[in-house]
Formats: structure tokens, sequence, C-alpha cells
């Protein structure tokens, strides 16, 4: 591999889970709760997580790549699959782009689509430095990935960013957010187009019917052959895509937050609802059209 493996992420059976956790409780490791968490467990220079969603385990650290090896696929998983990533999905190495969105769920911010267009050499790249789904990786390092991502040679890449005013006009015309993605990843694959003619594939994960996605193309999108199918995150053009859009999301948050003194939150929790009256107390509901999405029904209570 080109470099060290710091980051790793594998789903599992729930009897993976449990010959997991045994494994590193007798490897010492200090185990502690953590949110949506079945376990967390802290050793030598490794910090594993194990998500109730999933199951999945997420490795972090210096050590992901010598545990990955010599434990986790032989003790646990019973396979070798790290380093054969391309006989094991050799689809995944192809010159593609992948399309993926960051935002559609929370209230304040933008909508932001982002494509990527990889190839063998670039795949490569982004696999050995730890480039995976962006729901799976910490803010801080969403904006290191996203500046590897931008700089990875032969990688082209778009975003779209779609700002709360626009959003809200685009919603109000339109008024279905399946039709907006379709119009959103539709541009990101044309504008691609433009950067690789010759790329024959696009792949995006499945959000609505695939023909909304089809019909949305204009004549070079149209050309290429277009796949849908749920948790494309695992494809390493899509997770590029992710981190690119997730990186200007958090962008326009923080451009946000300074600008309003006082911090955006992300999501759709309680935490958002207090934030959104305190602007609207000190600004007027009017301000809702130019930081969030207005058919939330968190807007309901002001508009």
């Amino acid at each position: 591999m080109a470099g060290t493996l710091s980051s790793y992420t594998h789903s599992l059976s729930r009897s993976q889970v449990d010959s997991l956790r045994r494994i590193l409780e007798q490897s010492g490791f200090i185990f502690k709760d953590k949110p949506h968490a079945l376990f967390a467990a802290s050793g030598e220079k490794l910090h594993v997580t194990v998500y109730e969603k999933g199951p999945k385990v997420v490795l972090q650290g210096k050590g992901t790549e010598d545990f990955v090896r010599f434990t986790l696929e032989p003790e646990v998983l019973g396979a070798a699959e790290l380093g054969y990533e391309e006989e094991l999905n050799p689809e995944m190495f192809e010159p593609h782009f992948g399309i993926d969105e960051s935002g559609k769920g929370d209230f304040f911010g933008p909508l932001v689509i982002a494509g990527a267009y990889t190839d063998r050499e670039s795949a490569r790249i982004l696999l050995d430095e730890g480039v995976m789904d962006s729901k799976k990786i910490s803010d801080p390092k969403i904006r290191k990935l996203a500046d590897l991502i931008r700089q990875t040679p032969g990688l082209d890449h778009e975003v779209i960013m779609i700002g709360p005013k626009k959003y809200n006009e685009l919603y109000s015309k339109i008024g279905n957010l399946n039709k907006l993605l379709a119009w959103g990843h539709a541009t990101a694959i044309e504008n691609l187009c433009m950067k690789r003619p010759d790329c024959k594939r696009a792949l995006s994960d499945q959000f609505a019917n695939p023909s909304r996605l089809n019909s949305a193309l204009g004549k070079s999108g149209r050309e290429i052959h277009l796949q849908q199918r749920t948790k494309a995150e695992s494809d390493i053009a899509v997770a590029a895509a992710s981190i690119l859009a997730r990186d200007k999301f958090l962008w326009w948050m923080e451009q946000a937050s300074e600008k309003y003194g006082q911090p955006i939150p992300k999501g759709a929790s309680k935490a958002v609802r207090e934030t959104a009256a305190k602007l609207v107390e000190k600004h007027g509901k009017g301000i809702l059209f130019n930081i969030a999405k207005t058919h939330f029904k968190t807007a309901l209570e002001w508009l």
C-alpha cells in the first residue's frame, strides 16, 4: 500500500461483534460508552467503535492497518480483503463518476451536491488515505480529506451548493425534495461530462425512482451509463463526492455561525429549534428564508 491506513470501516454480523469484543477484552483495551454504539474501546495507537446501525466497526489510529491484517481479518472476518480491493471489486477501479449530497436532512444550511471522477490510480490513492463515506468521518478529518481529494492527480470534481435562499425558491417551484436532488445530481454529472467526456459511467445513491434522475439529465449525461444503488457510498468515487459535499456544507455553516455571532447547529434537533427561535427574535422571521430550509416542520412555528 502507498501509505499506512489510519481508518477503516467494515460491516459485522452479530457473532462477529461478539468475537471482536472478546478479542479486545483479552488484549486489554479500555472500554467506554459512546452514543449509537454497541461499544467503543481504545488501545495503543487504535480506537475501535462498533456502531448499532449495521452493525459496523470503525477503526481509527496508527495501529489500524496492523489490526486489520493480523487480527480483524484472520480472527473475526475470516477473509483477507485489505489490499485485494481490485480483485474483490474491480468495477470500483474503472473510470467513473460518483455523486453524493450533504445537507438534505439539516434544517439550517445549504443543500450541496458533489461529484468526483476516479480511475484506478486515483482510487488507490484515496483508499490508502482512508477515504470513506463522510457520515463515518469526524468533521475535522472531513476538511483534511477534502483537501487531499482536491489535490489527487487525475481526479476531477464538481461541487454545486444551493444556498438556503435559492433552495427555498426552487423548492417552492418544484415542491419535491427528490426532484430537486435529481436536478442537482444531473447538473453535477453534466458538468463532470464536460471535464471528462470519455467517462462512460456514473454512480449515485438511490434516493428516488431512477427514471427521475434519467429524465433530468441533459444530452451529455444521457450518453453515459447511470447506476443507482443503495449504500453507494461504499464506492470510492461516491465516498470522495460525499466528503467534498460535506466539506462545503461545513464551510457554509462556519461562515453563517461567524456572520450571526452564534453557533449554527447541524441536523434538526431541539438545539436547532432553540437557535431558530433566537435568530427569529433578533432578526425577524424573514431570516429563516436566508439561513434555513423553510419546508421543514421546524419552521412552521414562525412561517
